[in-house]
């Protein structure tokens, strides 16, 4: 129950048909659809469309990180005929329900809802004429400029594959932000300025209060467990892919890492960015090295999720989720530091706070796969490959590339001084055709998974 409602929560990653037969079955009045991560767009579309080909007449409600309503409109709205209602956040959820279920307000709601969703068709049609991309050959020739001959490459100290199976998590805890704690409760402002906050301070030093307590729960009673793996590899660019190999000897390939470029149209003085430009090219003769990671802070948690679930206790349930999030990620920075530090070691002097490393003060990035400067999820295969990711932390990975435990983190390491994050935005098809060309795929396989960087419109 919430709200006066009754919400049937049937998990994560669930098959359409699994979702419809469940809707069947109880009479709902709406579904909900939430996506956390990209491929979660296309099955979204792929639920509206069976709702069409089955004959569902209720509303279809979508939201979660992922999702947008320029997505809502282009793509989903228009296989569905009877309402697909993005909702921004879970606060306006029960609103927008209400005004579903009311026969008096419901067809007003949606005609203008439906011809919103025309509006942004249209300027989105009319901003993807005057897109600016130009050809992939001219976003290559103005490529990051990098000095390989001076650039400050160090060679790991620790090379190759290294395990980490006993965590202490207390050991982790000072490196959580904490203001995206207070985010995932819908409560926006900079931690710690929000627990003084003349609107939201008190809600917001009750729930610090309450995490600080489950924290040392977690903490003296075990209910959470951490693991990373770290891999550190000799490594070179050949075009936009980097080859990882075996041994210093770079004469076996390991396997090679594939990468995409900014294809926007730059102004003077900036430049066509692909996470393959941080690595010196293998015609340098430059020796480079690049690193992997993943890591969970979620190992345990199903165990005490089902004792809260059996206790009717959403609120506890919800807070240690939101605190695995948390610590997986302070587990990010905390395993970013001892690479830079002690298995790479090419900044083992650094001294920085954690307002210092949260501001992202030290050398190298760690990008991860699906997000803006490598939106592959199907790239994690390959890092799964080299790692050895699913036997050396548990960490597994589902169809559609979702990590499980969900509290979970993986990337890549860049130590070039000049490596920043960036974001590939929109691509041609000449590009993705390059890309599929490189990785031996079709194309249509990878314009499913780079849907939402594509500046075109596919056939299917």
């Amino acid at each position: 129950q919430c709200n006066n409602y009754e919400v049937i929560d049937l998990g994560v990653m669930v098959p359409a048909e699994t979702i419809l037969q469940k809707a069947r079955e109880e009479k709902v009045d709406i579904i909900g659809l939430s996506g956390l991560i990209t491929p979660s767009l296309d099955e979204m579309v792929h639920v509206a469309k069976e709702m069409t080909r089955q004959g569902f007449t209720i509303p279809l409600l979508i939201g979660g990180a992922t999702t947008s309503k320029a997505h809502t409109a282009v793509k989903i709205e228009p296989q569905y005929a009877h309402g697909a209602v993005y909702v921004a956040d879970a606060s306006r959820a029960v609103g927008v329900a209400s005004t579903l279920l009311s026969k008096a307000q419901k067809p007003a709601f949606l005609a203008d809802l439906c011809d919103e969703y025309e509006q942004v068709r249209q300027q989105r049609a009319a901003k993807n004429e005057a897109k600016n991309n130009i050809a992939l050959a001219e976003a290559q020739a103005n490529r990051t400029p990098i000095d390989w001959s001076a650039a400050p490459i160090t060679a790991p100290l620790q090379p190759g594959i290294t395990v980490l199976d006993d965590i202490d998590l207390a050991d982790v805890v000072p490196y959580i932000d904490w203001t995206f704690f207070f985010h995932a409760w819908q409560l926006k402002g900079r931690f710690p300025k929000i627990l003084d906050d003349a609107d939201k301070g008190e809600e917001a030093r009750k729930l610090y209060a309450d995490a600080q307590a489950m924290l040392r729960q977690i903490l003296d009673q075990g209910w959470l467990q951490a693991k990373a793996v770290v891999g550190l590899f000799p490594a070179n660019a050949v075009g936009d892919d980097i080859e990882v190999y075996t041994d210093e000897t770079r004469n076996a390939l390991r396997l090679t890492l594939h990468n995409l470029r900014k294809q926007g149209k730059q102004p003077a003085g900036k430049y066509n960015e692909s996470l393959g430009d941080y690595i010196a090219p293998k015609d340098s003769g430059v020796a480079d090295y690049i690193g992997g990671f993943a890591c969970t802070a979620g190992i345990g948690i199903d165990d005490r999720l089902k004792v809260f679930e059996a206790d009717h206790d959403d609120y506890h349930g919800i807070m240690l989720k939101a605190l695995a999030d948390r610590l997986a990620e302070a587990l990010t920075e905390w395993l970013h530091q001892k690479v830079r530090k002690e298995l790479w070691g090419y900044a083992a002097a650094e001294s920085l706070d954690n307002d210092a490393l949260i501001a992202e003060q030290y050398r190298g990035i760690r990008p991860a796969m699906g997000y803006p400067a490598s939106p592959d999820h199907t790239e994690k295969d390959l890092l799964w490959d080299l790692l050895d990711v699913e036997a050396n932390t548990g960490i597994w990975l589902t169809e559609s590339k979702a990590m499980v435990p969900t509290a979970a983190v993986s990337g890549l390491y860049f130590a070039h001084p000049d490596a920043r994050y960036f974001a590939v935005g929109k691509i041609n098809r000449d590009q993705v055709e390059d890309y599929a060309r490189r990785k031996g795929v079709e194309i249509a396989v990878m314009e499913k998974w780079l849907g939402p960087n594509l500046a075109y419109e596919t056939e299917a």
